[in-house]
C-alpha cells in the first residue's frame, strides 16, 4: 500500500526534523499529558487496555505519560527516524514495538491492540488519505479508538509554519461514526489551554461493540 503524501514527505524530512527539535519532554509537559491520559483511561476501569497503539508518537511524550498510569504494553508508529531514534534512545520504548509507517499503513494483525490512538495527527493527513487511516486504525484496534484532534464543525484548512496543506481541521470525533456503525461513544471532552496547558484539543473516545 503506498502512503506517501506530500504531507508525509514533509515529516519525514526536515520539517519532521525541527518538529522533534521543539518538542520538549520535560519532568513539567510529561506531567501534564499524564494528567490528561488519566482522566481519558479512566473512562476504560471496567475493561483496562493491555496494549496501546500511539499512532504518529514523535519523541513519546504521550507514551512516557502512559508509562506511569498504566501496565499496558506500548506500541509506537512515527514516519520520522529523528523521532524514532529519539524513543529508543530516550528508552521510552523497546525497538521492536516502534513502527516505520503512516496511519494509512499500519503493520499489525486485525485486533491486535487493546487501544489504538493519535494526538494532534489526523490533523496533518489530507483529505484523500484521511478515511483509509481511520479504516488502518479501525482494523488493529480490538476496543478502543481515541482521537485527541483539533476541531471544526466545518472541514477547514489552516496555515501552518509555511505550509498551506499541513494542518487540517474537522469533526474527527464524528467521522469514526460516520465510517463504523460498530463503535459506540464513550467519552468525550475539551483539554482547555488555560486550564491543561494542552493547545485546545476535543478528544473522542470510542469502544467496539
Amino acid at each position: 500500500m503506498n502512503s506517501e503524501t506530500k504531507q508525509t514527505e514533509l515529516w519525514r524530512g526536515n520539517f519532521g526534523n525541527a518538529y522533534v527539535d521543539r518538542n520538549k519532554a520535560t519532568e513539567k509537559n510529561i506531567q501534564r499529558v499524564t494528567r490528561i491520559y488519566a482522566e481519558i483511561l479512566s473512562h476504560t476501569n471496567a475493561v483496562p487496555p493491555a496494549s496501546i497503539l500511539e499512532v504518529g508518537a514523535n519523541i513519546g511524550i504521550n507514551l512516557r505519560a502512559l508509562a506511569r498510569i498504566t501496565s499496558a504494553r506500548l506500541l509506537a508508529l512515527e514516519p520520522n527516524q529523528k523521532a524514532r531514534d529519539r524513543l529508543i534512545a530516550d528508552n521510552v520504548i523497546d525497538s521492536e514495538r516502534i513502527f516505520n509507517s503512516t496511519a494509512s499503513d499500519i503493520p499489525l494483525e486485525d485486533d491486535e491492540v487493546d487501544l489504538v490512538f493519535t494526538s494532534g495527527v489526523l490533523i496533518h493527513i489530507p483529505e484523500e488519505k484521511l478515511e483509509s487511516a481511520y479504516r488502518q486504525m479501525h482494523r488493529v484496534a480490538g476496543r478502543y479508538v481515541l482521537s485527541i484532534e483539533y476541531f471544526s464543525q466545518t472541514p477547514v484548512t489552516v496555515p501552518y509554519r509555511g505550509e498551506t496543506e499541513a494542518l487540517f481541521k474537522r469533526d474527527f470525533g464524528g467521522m469514526w461514526l460516520d465510517l463504523f456503525d460498530d463503535l459506540e461513544p464513550v467519552a468525550n471532552g475539551f483539554f482547555w489551554r488555560r486550564t491543561t496547558g494542552m493547545d485546545d484539543l476535543n478528544w473522542w473516545l470510542f469502544r467496539k461493540r
